[in-house]
C-alpha cells in the first residue's frame, strides 16, 4: 500500500501528517505525472481535466515527489532537489478543490476514489500553514 509524506524545512511541531490512507493521493500524483505519456487511466483523465480546459490549473507542484527511500547518492539528490515552497503548492490544492467541488466531469473521474478530494484539500491546509511560517515542503512516497 503506497504512503504519502509530507516533510517540511523546518519541521512543524507537531510533525505535518496526511490523516488516513493516503494510497489515492499517491495514485493520483502517479497517474497525473504519466499522462503526459498518454496515460488513459481514469486520474490521468482527471489530471488532464484540471490542466487543460476550463481549469488550467498548474499541477506541477503536486507532481514533484519522489520515492521516500534514498538508496544512492543520486536519490539523495533527487530527494534535496524535490523541496519546494509552501505556497504554490497550497495553491494548487485550492485550486484543484475548487474545480472538484464545480466540475462533475472531474467528479466522474474521480468516482471511485472518493477520498481523494479530503486528501488534496488536508495536503493544502498543511501546505498553507507552511507558507504562512516560511517553511519548504517536500513530498515523498513509499510502497510500504
Amino acid at each position: 500500500m503506497p504512503t504519502l509524506y509530507v516533510d517540511l524545512d523546518p519541521p512543524a511541531e507537531p510533525p505535518a501528517r496526511l490523516g488516513g490512507d493516503t494510497a489515492p493521493l499517491v495514485y493520483f500524483l502517479s497517474f497525473a505525472y504519466a499522462a503526459r505519456f498518454g496515460a488513459q487511466h481514469e486520474l490521468a483523465r482527471a489530471s488532464e481535466l484540471l490542466r487543460r480546459g476550463a481549469h488550467t490549473i498548474d499541477l506541477r507542484p503536486l507532481l514533484t515527489f519522489a520515492d521516500h527511500a534514498a538508496d544512492d547518492p543520486a536519490d539523495e539528490k533527487e530527494l534535496e532537489r524535490i523541496w519546494q515552497e509552501a505556497a504554490p503548492l497550497a495553491e494548487c490544492c485550492r485550486r484543484v478543490v475548487e474545480a472538484i467541488d464545480a466540475d462533475a466531469a472531474v467528479r466522474e473521474q474521480l468516482a471511485e476514489f472518493p477520498t481523494l478530494r479530503g486528501l488534496i484539500e488536508e495536503l493544502g491546509r498543511i501546505a498553507s500553514q507552511a507558507a504562512e511560517r516560511g517553511a519548504r515542503v517536500r513530498l515523498t512516497y513509499a510502497m510500504d
